[in-house]
């Protein structure tokens, strides 16, 4: 039986991380020259994680499957990003952004990771000052801050609605830098396709050139995957399309367990889905609660234009529900009360999967000047997408797939359960629980890049033999290698009747239908049936053109569609196991009268780690959960 090991530091809380890296054994210069790391993703987490490494010493190979690193999903987040400064006095420090997070989090997360978290995000606005990214500054100069769901302070920085790109265009220029010295090797349009494990360590990947179709392998005395989440699990998400599993799926085959998997966060601000042709869902900032209101009409089937509806007859649920907290409540407190609102008919627009977001008391007392500098980006993108003004009438929102909780199960250093293999941001099982408070995965990301896995990895390589140089001569390189051949292969020569889309929207569907905002018993195990039949009929029906020895994005889309739906199975597997409700998981037998989540603590304090058998059938371990810091009390937004 397998032991999870967390490897969490003794001592204080508050001196835990420092006095771990003072014990961490340490890599001296002209040994670094002798290392190859292996970097897999180029957002946040992997752009920083590489120029760092690079910037150390190392020698770093650098894998996207983009053209160019600055295309990784990190761009698109909009609001902002984290960090306890403290910079408007309203109260704020590490141990108060420290607990936000973990009651944030449903009491789901590790104490000392979460700690961690906090204590280094001030350093990252250093840095990002540093490297030249334009946060918004207030008239003075200073640095301006603005506020997010799940707190009652301002502690978000950002740059207008564009903030994931610009902290993607600093650890990008600081990575360029890295390729131009020749520390860093970069390999665009490359995926991962396998890990390579040889005697129980991770000795290297295989990767695909998506131009040629060419397979090779690279040998790495440790690879850190930074690959991002799995909400395109669900078909429709806020994801960029190509975001995927693949490569921490494979890597959980290979025997790194996978944490919490159907921890899927639902975020409550985006554009309402508008038809069955739709490939994908827009966000909208949830910077835009600070300022917008949300209210739906107090009478059923209410189908009135919005300005045509009197004040006294619509309904501010939030602020009605949550009076401390109002628009801002966490994320999943606020979609769940925009399902609850529509479920009972009082939803707006054709559908009646929408919201109303209302800017005209801001506009009233600000002045749409103000409200235009702060947001205008996010108006005029809202008003390409819906011909519609948000000036002048509300936003329609509805909650939509967005951030992935759940991934590979990391210990305090964020290496898996497979020495030398190490997940970075959201490809690992995180530092937020069962939610994530909004503004949080920037901090996470350039957390574990700039500021933790320079430190641990170093402890690793120290006991690494590099007396011989690496290759991938093994073995165990040519079976990953075939391998993986094998199973392209197998998806060309199918010659189906279904497209990979057609399968891949059907079982998304049946994770949103019955695995979405809320779950309960019944459906889970029907879900578990019709999930499985769709799996089986994607490899007796799908209709894979081309061939492999070419570009081929069919290929490349049926080969990541066929590792969710595994994956998908495993999500499910996982929320019905879990006989509580805590943050966005809501199992509808585990709530109050009024729809607030019941969790279980006696029972189920722990994170769920997923084993993978070679029967096809999971293991699950238990990280038990130990609060020593905090206490342990069911969340309260009121």
């Amino acid at each position: 039986m397998f032991t999870l090991d967390s490897k969490i530091p003794e001592g204080n809380l508050a001196d835990k991380w420092k006095n771990h890296k003072a014990n961490l054994k340490l890599v001296a210069p002209h040994n670094k020259r002798k290392l190859e790391i292996l970097v897999v993703g180029t957002g946040l987490a992997g752009s920083s994680a590489a120029a760092s490494l690079a910037e150390l010493g190392y020698n770093v190979k650098v894998f996207t499957y983009h053209d160019s690193p600055r295309r990784a999903h990190s761009i698109a987040a909009q609001g902002g990003i984290n960090a306890a400064k403290n910079y408007r006095n309203d109260g704020d420090s590490v141990e108060r952004l420290f607990y936000d997070t973990i009651k944030g989090g449903d009491f789901r997360a590790r104490e000392a990771n979460v700690y961690r978290l906090a204590e280094v995000s001030v350093n990252i606005i250093d840095q990002c000052v540093a490297q030249g990214v334009p946060f918004a500054r207030e008239y003075g100069g200073l640095l301006a801050t603005r506020s997010f769901g799940g707190t009652q302070v301002m502690r978000t920085f950002y740059a207008r609605g564009q903030t994931g790109q610009q902290l993607l265009l600093g650890a990008y220029s600081a990575l360029s830098r890295q390729v131009g010295a020749g520390t860093a090797k970069l390999f665009p349009r490359t995926e991962l396709l396998d890990i390579v494990v040889i005697d129980g360590v991770c000795k290297g990947i295989v990767v695909r050139n998506l131009v040629t179709g060419k397979i090779e392998s690279h040998f790495g005395h440790a690879v850190l995957l930074c690959t991002g989440g799995y909400g395109n699990v669900y078909y429709l998400s806020t994801n960029a399309k190509n975001s995927n599993c693949t490569a921490i799926w494979r890597a959980h085959k290979r025997g790194a367990f996978f944490g919490n998997p159907c921890f899927v966060q639902v975020h409550p601000t985006c554009i309402p889905q508008t038809g069955d042709y739709q490939s994908k869902l827009t966000l909208m900032s949830e910077s835009l609660r600070n300022d917008g209101r949300v209210w739906v009409p107090k009478q059923k089937g209410d189908k009135r234009p919005p300005n045509q509806i009197p004040e006294e007859e619509r309904d501010y649920y939030l602020e009605r529900r949550y009076p401390a907290f109002g628009n801002l409540v966490p994320r999943d407190v606020a979609s769940r009360n925009a399902k609850y609102v529509c479920d009972e008919g009082r939803g707006v627009g054709e559908t009646g999967q929408a919201v109303y977001l209302d800017f005209s008391d801001a506009i009233r007392r600000l002045g749409r000047d103000v409200i235009e500098q702060r947001y205008g980006n996010l108006f005029e993108m809202y008003e390409k997408i819906t011909n519609e003004n948000p000036y002048e009438v509300p936003m329609r929102i509805y909650p939509a797939v967005h951030y992935t909780m759940g991934g590979l199960w990391v210990d305090y250093n964020l290496m898996t359960t497979i020495p030398g293999l190490y997940a970075l941001g959201e490809a690992n099982f995180s530092d937020h629980g069962a939610n994530r408070l909004g503004a949080s995965a920037l901090m996470q990301g350039l957390a574990d890049g700039y500021f933790i896995i320079p430190y641990t990895i170093g402890d690793y390589l120290a006991r690494v033999d590099f007396s011989k140089k690496g290759n991938t001569d093994h073995p165990a390189f040519k079976d990953a290698e075939k391998s993986a051949t094998d199973r392209l292969r197998k998806l060309l020569d199918i010659k189906g009747k279904k497209t990979v889309d057609e399968l891949h929207r059907q079982a998304g569907k049946i994770l949103w239908d019955y695995c979405g905002i809320t779950r309960n018993a019944t459906d889970l195990k029907e879900a578990l049936e019709k999930y499985r039949n769709i799996r089986e009929e994607f490899w007796h029906q799908v209709n894979v053109p081309g061939t492999g020895e070419e570009l081929n994005q069919s290929l490349e889309k049926a080969n990541r569609v066929s590792d969710f739906l595994e994956l998908g199975e495993l999500m499910i597997l996982d929320a019905l196991h879990r006989n509580e409700s805590c943050g966005c998981h809501l199992r509808e037998e585990y709530m109050t009268e009024d729809g607030e989540a019941i969790r279980n603590d006696d029972e189920y304090c722990y994170v769920a780690a997923w084993e993978y058998k070679k029967d096809g059938t999971w293991d699950l371990h238990k990280e038990y959960l130990v609060f020593e810091n905090v206490k342990l009390t069911q969340r309260s937004y009121k």
